[in-house]
């Protein structure tokens, strides 16, 4: 047990060795376009920990939080691809000849934009992809220049391929529009569990009548309101939702936010008066009309239609609520009208009128039933 351990901490002590030996490679000019000393030293500083050089030993983009793979992404994009020119390249037996890496490939002429050299494994490395490819993209037929890398220093035609000509096969499989049309498969699919998963909880809680949120909302809150703690219980239970909502989720997409809610709120009675429209079509119909004031002390409307569908069955629908500025007839008429326009109706299909709780809607040449009667004498 202490030979096993012992053979450990020797192996642990070498890679820590090798990466100390790659450090002093790399503190060099950097060719990104961000040439001033203090936009590097910031962009390194913002990393508590400074990523490994050696391309060999980096994780994948995929295994940093979503929150930091920009940002990793940027600390590489500053610091240049891994470009040991001073190292003494080992040979290798390759077809009966010593062969090694050849620092010239560095050259800005070659494929020094993209090229790296890890001293790890003594492979070739391709800075973009290590941005851009997913990992399970497969390589078709072609060399990976990520997770192993390239080591057959014979064939230098394999950098051209990877580059890919113009009209080439491997460039229109490998090119970033169609890695990044690739990359975002699974980010649509998760995308659309989130969204499934908020639309979910809003529908019940608008089904059921009950309140959104609450005054607290904070991380340390016991109770952060029914959107949230149901939007909670659903990934408690059911793994794929658990990956992609709350803190698993980029800051910056949560679809947590008091404007998503109401968003998808808003969408949901969209749909439902279209759905409303429907099954009224071409018929008759009446209106009964509420005046009455919110919290705010605003002015509303609320309009209720009822109809008789193609079965005889009778309907009362609700339809909206319009805030009015003023209480007149003149006015009340014009968001009335407003709203039946919006939804595809007009007072000329109108067969009745019920009002309650305004005194100014039952005045008989004043008041918002004459006024219509005055446009429409079947109403």
């Amino acid at each position: 047990m202490a030979k096993k351990l012992c053979l450990s901490l020797s192996l642990c002590l070498t890679r820590q060795r090798r990466v100390s030996k790659m450090d002093k490679y790399n503190k060099r000019t950097s060719k990104s376009p961000i040439d001033s000393p203090s936009q590097v030293s910031h962009e390194v500083d913002i990393i508590e920990q400074e990523p490994p050089s050696d391309p060999a030993l980096r994780p994948l983009i995929s295994q940093y939080n979503p929150n930091e793979r920009d940002r990793i992404r940027r600390f590489y994009l500053v610091k240049g691809p891994c470009q040991p020119n001073n190292h003494d390249f080992p040979q290798r037996d390759i077809g009966d000849t010593m062969r090694r890496f050849n620092k010239d490939w560095f050259k800005p002429d070659q494929y020094g934009s993209w090229l790296e050299y890890s001293i790890d494994k003594d492979a070739a490395f391709c800075l973009c992809c290590y941005f851009f490819r997913p990992e399970n993209l497969g390589s078709g037929g072609r060399t990976n220049f990520i997770g192993e890398g390239y080591r057959n220093w014979k064939n230098k035609k394999r950098f051209d391929e990877h580059v890919g000509d113009t009209n080439s096969w491997l460039n229109q499989r490998q090119c970033i529009q169609t890695i990044f049309e690739k990359q975002t498969v699974r980010q649509k699919m998760d995308y659309r569990v989130q969204l499934n998963a908020s639309v979910g909880c809003a529908r019940f809680l608008a089904k059921q009548g009950l309140a959104f949120h609450r005054h607290d909302e904070f991380e340390s809150s016991s109770n952060k309101g029914n959107f949230l703690e149901i939007l909670r219980f659903l990934g408690d239970h059911n793994e794929f939702i658990n990956k992609v909502v709350l803190d698993k989720a980029p800051q910056n997409l949560r679809l947590t936010s008091l404007d998503t809610q109401k968003d998808i709120v808003n969408a949901a009675a969209k749909e439902t008066t279209k759905e409303i429209i429907a099954e009224l079509g071409d018929d008759l119909f009446a209106v009964l009309v509420d005046k009455s004031r919110d919290v705010s002390f605003k002015e509303q409307m609320a309009v209720v239609i009822r109809f008789v569908n193609n079965k005889g069955s009778v309907f009362v629908r609700f339809l909206g609520i319009v805030h009015v500025y003023e209480t007149t007839s003149l006015s009340l008429k014009a968001a009335l009208e407003d709203l039946l326009g919006k939804n595809g109706l007009s007072l000329s299909r109108l067969r009745g009128q019920g009002y309650d709780g305004a005194s100014n809607m039952r005045v008989e040449f004043n008041g918002l039933k004459t006024l219509i009667m005055k446009e429409n004498s079947t109403a």
